[in-house]
């Protein structure tokens, strides 16, 4: 798939768990790991909203297009 989600990459420059990520943006746990995973098929504008103004970044940060 040619968007790469780099959410591992922004936590650990963060300092910061997935749990807690998952926690403060309000999605579970499971639903965070299928984020980070990149075996999501969609992500609703609010929750990437959520991820840049917890992670403090950009969604260029987090989501990534490379030409397969």
């Amino acid at each position: 798939m040619p968007i790469v989600v780099n959410l591992d990459i922004m936590l650990v420059k963060r300092g910061m768990k997935s749990k807690e990520l998952a926690e403060i943006i309000g999605i579970t746990p499971a639903n965070m790991s299928i984020l980070k995973s990149g075996k999501a098929k969609a992500m609703r504008f609010s929750t990437l909203e959520a991820i840049c103004k917890a992670l403090d970044c950009q969604p260029s940060d987090i989501l990534e297009y490379v030409e397969d």
